[in-house]
Order: structure tokens, then sequence, then C-alpha cells
């Protein structure tokens, strides 16, 4: 008998009682015990806190995102360990691909996320520099550092893999360490997973521990830096958000529950069209991936009134082709529940949904099963429901996790979005049409409803990883009933695990304390152009100035000829003379950034590899012929690149005319070499 440990303080422990018996999906057999008995909260805590969180707090994104990306690396090594024992929980070799896969692919998504859109720094700043004051000697920024708590993650039993890792990858890239408390029925998964992290050695001792069992006072010693993340019913995340430590200390709270998700057929969809099996196919699926125990699968199908018999027939004989069975057989294509327990809630859940619709399909007692004993596995048939009362409160209001959704029509898109809003605040939605008035018409008005929306159709079909599939980049969260959060989601995920502060300062000291290159800030003006200095070498301030250099008519009228950009601005002086803006003929903005980049760069090879892109130009004053333009070039950002041989130097440009005005404004991105090691 397996007795699941935790991992808290530094090293495993068995709970001190013998636990709670944890049984296969399928066989009813014992897997495991689970207790938490003997582990100190209070101290796992405190380890995360002054362990873990220091070093991580030590790293730059980039390091962070490396070793992400090392980790996904090392767990696909594992994946077969992982998807045989997903068996025992009721999953397909199907559904355990959805889980592991997907949250392997969680990790590599913000590995790449945090190298390409973080900086190589241990602090994020946000957004511009405020002015505070009009001499320019007072001015504003937002600041964002790693929280000095621990991200603690009480995960639901449907995603035993996905969950943890979905919750652990923003929160170790921000530089916060990771409590993970798994939903016992299939816990054994989970450890084991967090086993194969621990054994790797990847990660910094103190970024992940693991709670097996009840929390028990885990709660009670959440600090004002502490953050939970919660997955589950939303009873239960109205319970854990009114707890006196969450409540009375302010601690971050982000809520996943349960929600009526629906997909809504458009009237252009009838039967023969792309839509019309794109919306059977996904209903199915939803229906019968990982037994319909996902937190995004459509509880709520909303179909045109005059196609509920078409679709009632589609999906029914589509359900009849789906085996149900031991998923250790090829050939099934549905396994078991979680367990039996859970199989009577649905079965609950189910009464009272029958009160307001009559099955289409599917009986609750009873299902043909392969290679299993149907009583003593957790297995039930997928149950397609109709109501042809569609105002009946039942759908809107019991959620039946598992194989089970609900056929409502609907006449028009204004009844099918105010059906939908009855949900109160679902994960994701999807529609499915091609009739994009009508879907404007109903995103708009769903949008406020939900956390994620997807329009399917026969442009994006073959592409769309279908109705709520989380991905890294996007929200993972919903509206009202379903948590209220959307935090979990691209860089944003990130930063919820950070704090943000507005930092008030002159220039010079906002550019010390950041690390940037602030205006109104002293520059360097060296004897050696910069673009000749190695990476290690440049400074923030680095400053190169070039000019000035006269512009001609002749010049205009040249750039005009060889581009063929012919804007009368620049070629025709009545009409020039005419515009509010110009009171003549003027230069092209871009002769003015070509004209700059002539001033401002050294042509001899050198240490910078390459000019990748400008950012945040603006034409400010428009130059006529006759003036003389200067450009002041200075190192705003420097960014050496992990594992590389070069670095990214942001460069400040201001251009300007003979009389001291910015006539353009922008960011010059350059990759810059490292110096050669033997140097």
């Amino acid at each position: 008998m397996v007795v699941l440990r935790s991992y808290v303080s530094g090293s495993w422990r068995a709970p001190e009682d013998e636990g709670e018996p944890l049984h296969d999906a399928v066989t009813g057999e014992e897997v495991a015990r689970i207790s938490s008995a003997g582990v100190d909260m209070r101290g796992a805590l405190e380890y995360g806190r002054e362990v873990g969180g220091p070093v991580l707090r030590g790293l730059t994104f980039h390091q962070r995102a490396a070793l992400l990306k090392a980790l996904a690396s090392h767990l696909r090594e594992h994946r077969e360990e992982l998807y045989a024992l997903s068996a025992r929980t009721g999953a397909t070799l199907a559904d355990a691909k959805f889980d592991v896969d997907g949250g392997i692919g969680v990790l590599f998504g913000y590995a790449s996320k945090g190298r390409r859109e973080l900086p190589n720094d241990t602090v994020l700043i946000e957004g511009d520099v405020e002015p505070l004051g009009r001499g320019g000697t007072f001015v504003g920024q937002h600041l964002c550092t790693p929280s000095r708590g621990v991200a603690v993650q009480i995960n639901a039993f449907n995603f035993p893999v996905w969950g943890p890792l979905e919750k652990l990858a923003p929160a170790f890239l921000a530089g916060v360490p990771s409590l993970v408390k798994p939903a016992s029925r299939t816990a054994y998964l989970t450890a084991r997973l967090v086993e194969l992290v621990v054994e790797s050695g990847i990660l910094p001792e103190g970024a992940v521990q693991l709670v097996c069992g009840a929390p028990r006072d885990l709660l009670d010693h959440l600090t004002e830096q502490d953050i939970v993340a919660f997955t589950g019913s939303a009873a239960t995340a109205r319970r854990l958000r009114a707890h006196p430590a969450v409540a009375g200390r302010s601690v971050r709270f982000n809520a996943e529950a349960d929600s009526l998700n629906c997909s809504i057929l458009g009237p252009d969809a009838a039967p023969g069209t792309r839509e019309f099996d794109l919306f059977a196919d996904q209903l199915v699926t939803e229906m019968t991936v990982k037994a319909g125990q996902k937190c995004t699968a459509i509880r709520r199908a909303l179909v045109p009134a005059a196609l509920i018999d078409d679709v009632a027939e589609a999906v029914r004989d589509r359900l009849a082709r789906v085996t149900v069975g031991n998923p250790a057989d090829p050939d099934v294509r549905m396994g078991a529940l979680a367990g039996l327990d859970q199989r009577e809630e649905v079965r609950r859940s189910l009464k009272a949904l029958m009160d307001a619709g009559r099955p289409v399909f599917g009986d609750p007692e009873h299902v043909e099963v392969v290679g299993a004993d149907a009583e003593r596995g957790a297995f039930l048939s997928p149950v397609l429901l109709r109501a042809d009362d569609a105002g009946r409160a039942e759908p809107h209001e019991v959620e039946a996790f598992g194989p089970v959704s609900t056929l409502l029509p609907y006449e028009g898109a204004a009844a099918a979005v105010e059906l939908a809003a009855r949900g109160r605040g679902s994960l994701a939605g999807s529609v499915v049409t091609g009739d994009a008035e009508f879907a404007r018409e109903v995103v708009l008005g769903l949008a406020p409803w939900h956390g994620r929306l997807l329009v399917l159709n026969a442009e994006d079909a073959g592409e769309s990883t279908g109705h709520g599939s989380p991905l890294p980049p996007l929200v993972h969260g919903g509206p009202g009933r379903a948590g209220g959060g959307e935090e979990l989601g691209g860089v944003r995920a990130v930063v919820h695990h950070m704090r943000r502060t507005a930092l008030q300062s002159g220039p010079a000291m906002l550019t010390s304390i950041t690390g940037r290159w602030v205006p109104g800030t002293d520059r360097t003006v060296t004897a050696e152009h910069p673009f000749r200095r190695y990476l290690e070498d440049l400074r923030v301030g680095d400053t190169a100035v070039g000019g000035p250099r006269t512009v001609t008519l002749g010049d205009v009228e040249h750039f005009a000829e060889f581009t063929g950009d012919t804007f009368y601005a620049h070629t025709d002086e009545e009409a020039a003379r005419a515009n509010p803006f110009f009171g003549g003929r003027v230069a092209h903005g871009y002769l003015v950034v070509s004209f700059a980049a002539g001033l401002f760069v050294e042509p001899s090879p050198g240490p910078v590899l390459a000019n990748y892109g400008l950012e945040r130009l603006r034409f400010l004053t428009p130059v006529k012929p006759g003036d003389e333009l200067t450009v002041t070039l200075t190192a705003k950002q420097i960014s050496p690149r992990e594992g590389a041989e070069y670095g990214e130097v942001r460069w400040d440009t201001d251009v300007t005319n003979q009389e001291g005005a910015s006539v353009a404004k922008y960011d010059v991105l350059t990759l810059v070499a490292k110096r050669p090691k033997h140097d």
C-alpha cells in the first residue's frame, strides 16, 4: 500500500496516521492512502518565504525562464509514466495527454514569454515615465517586484498535472515559491509529478512544496504577502475567500470555479454546413473528454429553435458511437469519472436537471462498459438532455460535473445572449457561426459574462484548440460564478504574483533605481563611439551625438522619387501650404529617420550585430527644407541574453532641429555582442 508523502521544509514527510483510502476509478481498488497529519503548515509557509523566496528573487526573469524550460524538457521524458498513472483516475490516453502534455506545454509557453517579453532583470518596469512637475525634475513610474510570500495553490481533481503546472509557471517566473495542495481524489498523480520535479534538482530548494491531504490550519498562517490560487466549486471558493486570514490580511485570492459554460449555434449553421458539424462534434468532445469533468465543458448548448430537432439527432448519433469503459482498451473513447462519490454527485444533479428536460441520449443509471465492471468502476453514460422551455431555472443553475449537457432553444441573438447570461458568469463560451453580424452581436453581449470566447467556423477550425481549452497566453478565469478571477494568462499572470509600487523621484534617482535611463538624467558622451563597445562595456547613459545635417529641397524631392512616396505635403508647395499642420513643403518622416541613422551609425564592423527594429516612433515637429538635424542616441536599457553571445540594447533617440525642438523621438533596438571569451 502506498502512503502519499508531503514534501515540505526540504524533505519528504510521511503522515503520522494511516490516512484515508484513495481508489482506482476504473477497478475500485485501493491505490494509496492520504493524510496531512503531522505536517507543520506554518513551518512549510515560512520555509517557502525564507528559503525559496530569496533564491528565486535573486534570479532574473530570463534565468527563471530557462529553468522552466529545462523542467518542461525533463517532464516530457517522463510522460509515459504519467500517462499510465492517469489511467487510474479514469482517464483515457487522450485524456491523459490533454492533462499531461497541456501542463508541460504551459511550462514551455511561460518559458518562451519570459525570454521574449520580460527583461533579463529581477524587477519589472511597467508603463511610461510619468512627468509629475513642469520642470522635468520630478517624475514617476510603476515598479513591479516579487511578492515576499508563497503562492498557495489549491487544485481540483480533474487536472492533476495541468492544474499545478499552470499555477506554478507564472508564480515561479515572477520569483515566488509555490505550495501545491492537490485534491485528494487524484493526489497520487500530482504527488508523482512533484516527485519528478524534486528528483530533477532543476528548481531551487524551497521553490516547490507539496501537501497531500487536508489543508487543516494552512490558511490560518497566511500573511499579506502570500497569494492563494483556488480551482474548485463556487461554494468552496466563497468559503475560502471569507476565511478570517484571507479577508483580514487582504491576501490576494484568485478563484477559478465551476461554471455553466455555453456554446451557441448560429442560425446560419443549418444541417450540411461546416459549422453545423463543428458544433455537434465539439459538443460531443466536450461531453466525453475527461468524462465531462472539465470546468470549461459545455453544459448548455443553445441552438436556434428551428434547428433543435436536427441538432438533437446529430449529437445523439455521435454519442451512440462513443465507447465507455476501461481506458486501457484502445477502443474506449470515454473512461470513468474520478470516483464513485463523484458519480453519485452527478446523478443527484441530473435528477434536478431532468425536472426541466428530457433525455435525448443516455441513462444515468445504466451504461454498457467495455473491459471493466460498470458498478465497481465510476462509469456513467453520456447524458444529453433537451429542455424545450429554455426559461426554466435548472439548466442555468445546476451543474452536473460529468458527461452531461442540455440542449436549449432560442429565438434571435438577443435571446441567446440573455440565456447565456443567466449562468451568472462563465469561464468559457463559444459561438459557432459563419455570420459575422450575428457573431459580433452575440460576442459583445456575452463578453461581460465570460472569461474567454471562441468564435468557431470553417475559417479557424483547422487550427482551433477547441471550446475552453486553456492557453498560456490568454486569461484563464471568469467573472461572477466562475470565480471572479482572470489573472492566470500571459504576462498578466506573472504580474499577479508581484507587487506594483508607484515610484516618485527625480530622473537621475529613478535611473539609478530601475537601471533604465530616464530623460532628464545626465548623459555620458564618450570619446569612443558606443557602437564600438561590447555589451559588458556599455553603461546606461552612454551617448553619441551626430550632426548637424541640413535637409535640402533636393533631398526631399529625391526621396519622393526614389521611394515613390509623392504625398502632396512633400511635393506640392501650394497644397502643402494650405495644410494646417505644415504651412509649406516638409520632409518625409522616414527621410528624417534615415538621416538620423546616417548621423549615429558607426559604419565599421564591430560589436553591434544588427538593428532589429524601432519602437515608440513619433514625429513631433515638421522638418522643412533648410532645417538642420542633430541626433542624440543614449543607451536606455541593456539586457544580456542568457545562454547567448549577445544581448539587447535599447537606445533613446531624439532628433532635434537647429532650435533644439524635437522633430522625432523613438527607441532603436540593437543586438550587441558580448566580449569574446579569449579577450
